[in-house]
């Protein structure tokens, strides 16, 4: 998971366009499943948006993130439109 803000003015085309490319470009990778675009609802937290998947494995977890769209994304999009991030990555702990 990762939650994140984005340069863009909120309900800008901009932000939409960057959310819709990041659920179809991301979610295409073979390893990820259960992909989720999620907007901030908590007053707790001042990030708006989330992006959520799951993976079968860590092995599963490491192809994606060396998946050249996921690199290709990351580095033409997310450095660009994203103004700070926090990633949380989980593993079962109940397994």
């Amino acid at each position: 998971m990762v939650i994140f803000t984005l340069k863009h003015a909120s309900g800008s085309p901009e932000e939409r366009t960057f959310l819709e490319d990041g659920r179809r470009i991301l979610s295409a990778i073979p390893q990820v499943t259960q992909f989720r675009v999620c907007r901030q609802t908590s007053a707790k937290n001042d990030y708006a948006f989330g992006f959520s998947m799951d993976f079968a494995s860590q092995a599963d977890y490491d192809a994606y993130n060396a998946h050249p769209d996921h690199t290709a994304f990351v580095e033409q999009r997310w450095l660009t439109e994203v103004s700070r991030f926090l990633e949380i990555d989980f593993a079962d702990a109940m397994r």
